[in-house]
């Protein structure tokens, strides 16, 4: 992880992608809120940890910045640059300066290309070396993520999972980028090879500079690799701050109840899990007000100690609950912690 510069490299605000879900003929129309109003900055050679439970809208997010699936709307701005104004032929460029790592290695490289083929392709696409100077830089590519030029004419069925991601991130690396989206690229891999494959993307950053939108569901492999966090629900973040702060002291209840589901190293020092009851609510019609309050145990505990006046009923899992009013009335936006604090979170009760 480098020190972050002063100019912000990616800077992202309301970001939103839905999708419209297609019903009868006289069906009314209904959208999927996949992402629905994000926004976050990212540092040239800083990393920003995107998490949150399953289809909390985190991959949309990488995609969407990519130019990968449309956007409903909001800004996005890569060093200057008016991302969601730009035409085909303009990507075209952009891409050699934003790449992608996929989840699952075997899926993303094409069974009938060796790995030659695989890591040249970019740098044919976008053209600028002869072939003398293609095949010196997948050499340099392949040894630079740990692998052998000996295994240029090899296919990717040949290869074990951490390897075809390495030939993965040797692919996203050929022309040299300043940004690359990591979609929870250690997921589908062993315990053992996520640490080698962080440890390389690290070095890769330390050594070239490279600002990540690193995403992810688990919150352990994030504290060793994020610079700032960053938490999902539900097609917003709820919560961000610097990894320290955000670790040491989370102020969102989704953001505690992820933290508490981190296993720790110490079994005679067990943690209180927090466990959300119910499911995440359809992102085609959220709840009104906070969308997490269906889940919070927080509002419930502090609804015990409210009039009725300042109280709601909820039926959740077939079982009425008394929440705070505001929790189901009100849509929280992101505010500072303090005054002066990056730290900034989309709860209403903070403080209560």
């Amino acid at each position: 992880m480098n020190n972050a510069s002063t100019q912000p490299l990616l800077c992202i605000d309301n970001l939103r992608v839905h999708f419209e879900v297609r019903g009868g003929l006289f069906a009314q129309k209904r959208y999927v809120r996949a992402v629905d109003g994000v926004g976050f900055t990212i540092d040239k050679g800083a990393t920003l940890g995107l998490v949150g439970e399953s289809g909390s809208g985190k991959t949309t997010v990488g995609r969407a910045i990519l130019g990968l699936i449309p956007v409903t709307g909001g800004h996005a701005m890569f060093d200057g640059i008016d991302l969601f104004t730009q035409k085909p032929s303009d990507w075209r460029q952009l891409r050699k300066r934003m790449q992608i790592i996929f989840q699952d290695p075997l899926s993303s490289l094409d069974p009938r290309m060796t790995v030659s083929a695989i890591v040249e392709e970019p740098l044919l696409v976008h053209g600028g070396l002869g072939r003398r100077q293609r095949k010196l830089r997948i050499g340099d590519l392949l040894e630079r993520v740990g692998l052998s030029s000996r295994y240029l004419n090899r296919y990717p069925h040949e290869f074990s999972g951490g390897q075809r991601q390495r030939i993965g991130i040797a692919r996203a690396l050929a022309n040299r980028p300043d940004f690359i989206v990591c979609d929870e690229p250690v997921s589908a891999l062993d315990v053992s090879i996520q640490a080698q494959i962080l440890n390389l993307l690290e070095d890769l950053q330390n050594e070239l500079g490279i600002a990540y939108l690193f995403i992810a569901h688990n919150l352990a492999v994030v504290e060793h690799f994020a610079d700032e966090v960053a938490v999902m629900y539900l097609g917003r973040i709820v919560e961000r701050a610097s990894r320290d702060a955000l670790y040491a002291d989370p102020i969102h209840p989704y953001t505690k109840a992820l933290l508490s589901a981190i296993p720790h190293p110490d079994p005679e020092k067990p943690k209180k899990r927090l466990r959300l009851s119910g499911e995440t609510p359809s992102p085609v019609s959220p709840p009104p007000g906070c969308p997490f309050h269906p889940r919070c145990q927080f509002t419930r505990d502090l609804a015990k100690n409210l009039g009725t006046g300042e109280t709601s009923t909820i039926t959740s899992n077939g079982e009425e609950i008394r929440i705070v009013a505001k929790c189901a009335r009100e849509t929280p936006t992101l505010r500072p912690l303090t005054n002066g604090v990056s730290h900034v979170h989309a709860c209403l009760l903070v403080g209560e």
